[in-house]
């Protein structure tokens, strides 16, 4: 197993790049975090995760201190995220918010509701690549299970790959966790990480658009 790319080594955490695929947790293989521990030869903790199908961007604390300190920005919404998603369809509206509780549906998935008495909440931005293939950058809001693959099924335009949202079935799930923004100790901490050039992602990033997003905390959220 290849070793885990580090995005960044500081005193009281790890920054460091999921691939598609890998589980965060060890299931019939080993995980994520007990792979980077071993690579490391530290134990680690977890404040945050990403979903199997997901690329990209991930903290783990050094020391039960930091862990709690970090879990604690998570929980208050004090840490920025950005993720990067392609579609096939063009979505109801090309930016804005999205909005609505979100309950159990079938076969693991969730759906978005009208309600709004605990709301998750997703602002988006997306462009045009090619004849099939669009581009969109989200912050989400609120951190609940997969909040932004059921932010775009609502806006008729599931993640290109993420069948059990009706996308198209293409070579992976395309949504990348591109970006994270916070105060750590007085000092803003921002970590980028593009996602690999491979797939349908190659598109994207050879695309002069994605200038744009380069850093998306320049966009209006």
């Amino acid at each position: 197993m290849a070793d885990i790319v580090l995005i960044a080594d500081e005193p009281d955490f790890v920054v460091a790049y999921k691939q598609v695929g890998v589980s965060f947790h060890s299931e019939s293989d080993i995980g994520f975090v007990v792979q980077l521990e071993k690579q490391l030869g530290i134990k680690l903790y977890a404040v945050h995760r990403l979903d199997k199908v997901t690329s990209g961007i991930i903290i783990l604390a050094k020391s039960s201190k930091a862990a709690n300190a970090l879990s604690q920005l998570f929980a208050n919404r004090q840490i920025d995220k950005a993720y990067i998603a392609l579609v096939s369809e063009k979505p109801k509206k090309k930016q804005g918010w999205i909005k609505g509780d979100m309950a159990k549906s079938r076969r693991g998935a969730y759906k978005l509701l009208k309600s709004t008495d605990n709301p998750a909440i997703t602002r988006f931005y997306s462009l045009s690549l090619e004849p099939g293939v669009r581009a969109c950058i989200l912050k989400p809001f609120t951190g609940k299970t997969h909040q932004l693959r059921v932010a775009l099924k609502s806006l008729s335009s599931p993640i290109l790959g993420d069948e059990l949202y009706g996308g198209v079935p293409s070579d992976r799930v395309y949504l990348h966790a591109y970006a994270l923004r916070f105060s750590w100790q007085n000092e803003v901490k921002c970590y980028f990480s593009k996602p690999q050039p491979m797939g349908q992602f190659s598109i994207l990033l050879d695309h002069e658009a994605f200038a744009k997003w380069q850093n998306p905390w320049q966009l209006e959220w």
